[in-house]
């Protein structure tokens, strides 16, 4: 078959290195240009550098303009596969090849369609996450699966890892996937409206730790803003901090949620939780990075000082 991709950054690079190493033919190679943006720098493996490296026409564009059109319809392709392509795609596209369009999306569809969702399924003490493969129709990853593959979550498991790991199923997906369309065998699943579930990007505003939350939930929260993302954050008497490292307190703290108690297991214990009056678990800073990049101890940091993080 002849095969088009579009992605970018590193799920791309996996799609198309994929490809490459199958009997299909890669007749172009769509992807969007390097850009300084610190999330797109982030997992960057270049399909651009990919494709060129092999012999393969490459297309660089920022949307689905009548030039993208026009250069996907003259490769003649008998299928797209697509990964990590940021923006829409009209039906000129998708549509075009003899077995439509691939599509590659992070999580086990139909749950948790749209943006973010390994760190969203962490957040939400899924058991699993996973790669699915689907064909691509007019919504959003709303198309017929043809291959899924799931990977445990574990208790101390960060996005990152889950990230990496998840990368690790692409490139078995697509071989498996175009092997077989190309026997004739591959098997297409309609996904159910009513099972879907859709969530959107996260901000900063949702990384911002809320002291009223349980230390579990606030450990979660900083496992699942692991570097390289984004890290969970407080303000502590003007200063903005990131938390590295943090883990729930053996013992009970009560009191008001924010407020910085003692040197704790090898850290510094926060009060957190609802109530002012029963003791519960602590939150336990550890490692800290501060507005400099420079990474301290939670213990240096507070060093003596007390009071209140501030909740606003």
């Amino acid at each position: 078959m002849r095969v088009v991709t579009l992605g970018y950054q590193t799920w791309g690079h996996r799609t198309l290195s994929a490809v490459l190493g199958t009997d299909h033919e890669v007749a172009l190679a769509v992807t969007h240009p390097a850009s300084d943006h610190p999330y797109e720098q982030m997992w960057a493996d270049s399909v651009e550098d990919l494709a060129r490296a092999n012999g393969v026409p490459v297309h660089v564009a920022t949307r689905a303009d009548q030039e993208l059109i026009d250069a996907v319809v003259a490769a003649e392709p008998d299928l797209i596969v697509a990964n990590n392509w940021r923006t829409w795609l009209p039906r000129e596209i998708y549509d075009a090849p003899t077995h439509g369009t691939l599509n590659i999306h992070d999580s086990l569809l139909p749950r948790y369609a749209g943006f973010s969702p390994i760190l969203w399924a962490l957040l939400n003490r899924e058991s699993h996450v996973g790669v699915t493969v689907h064909r691509m129709d007019e919504g959003l990853d709303t198309g017929p699966i043809v291959a899924q593959q799931a990977v445990p979550v574990g208790p101390t498991s960060t996005t990152t890892e889950l990230v990496l790991a998840t990368m690790d199923l692409i490139e078995p997906l697509v071989v498996r996937s175009l092997s077989d369309l190309a026997a004739g065998t591959l098997r297409e699943t309609v996904q159910a409206p009513a099972s879907m579930t859709y969530f959107h990007k996260r901000s900063d505003l949702e990384s911002r730790i809320d002291f009223t939350s349980s230390a579990d939930d606030i450990e979660l929260l900083v496992r699942a803003q692991s570097d390289p993302y984004p890290n969970a954050h407080f303000t502590f008497r003007g200063a903005h901090v990131r938390v590295l490292k943090a883990h729930v307190s053996t013992g009970r703290f009560g009191g008001t949620p924010g407020r910085v108690t003692v040197p704790y297991e090898g850290g510094v214990a926060v009060v957190c939780g609802s109530s002012r009056t029963s003791p519960d678990a602590a939150i336990v800073f550890e490692t800290l990075r501060l507005e400099d990049g420079s990474e301290v101890s939670a213990t240096d940091f507070f060093g003596t000082r007390g009071g209140y993080i501030d909740l606003g």
